[in-house]
């Protein structure tokens, strides 16, 4: 584990049972609450696409949004939302995805992303990989070019990489 890797780590908690019982809560609170730490995973987020072109930075609710934003500035590049369903208020695209503990739907704004655009997405956690399959699809729904996703956490064990396998990822703290 490189030192940022156990700066990172030591300021994430883990909670138990939630959201129900068996999953266990990446919390990461307490890193977002230490600046030094909130630089250092937003430069680390960006850094392997500095100079990648990306002209979108496609942040997944909720948690993803405080990653995604400050990464998009860093690159010089606009923040797309990706919400779930019924929260945006234009015409919208569609994916349904599957978690480690159900199932949901994520929603962008139809004219989030124009073609040919290269898109980067950030988000908290890669689990079981749902949720990043579902913001690469509708990523290329709209006509982008996914680059890469950003994530904060990984949790290996749960073989999230697969369903992203042909794209490229960045992990900050993996478990």
């Amino acid at each position: 584990m490189s030192a940022v890797e156990q700066r990172l780590a030591a300021r994430i908690r883990d909670i138990p049972d939630f959201p129900r019982a068996g999953v266990t809560f990446k919390d990461i609170t307490p890193l977002l609450g230490d600046a030094g730490l909130l630089r250092e995973a937003v430069d680390g987020l960006a850094e392997p696409y500095e100079f990648a072109g990306i002209t979108k930075v496609l942040g997944v609710e909720a948690r993803g949004f405080i990653l995604a934003a400050p990464v998009a500035l860093v690159l010089g590049a606009g923040f797309v939302p990706v919400r779930k369903v019924g929260k945006l208020p234009w015409q919208v695209e569609k994916a349904d995805y599957a978690l480690e503990y159900g199932t949901d739907v994520l929603e962008i704004h139809r004219d989030a992303v124009a073609a040919g655009e290269r898109v980067l997405i950030v988000d908290d956690v890669l689990a079981t990989g749902g949720t990043a399959a579902a913001t690469v699809r509708l990523a290329a729904t709209l006509g982008g070019e996914v680059a890469g996703l950003s994530f904060l956490i990984e949790l290996t064990f749960l073989g999230g990489r697969a369903a992203v396998a042909d794209r490229p990822v960045t992990s900050l703290v993996s478990y």
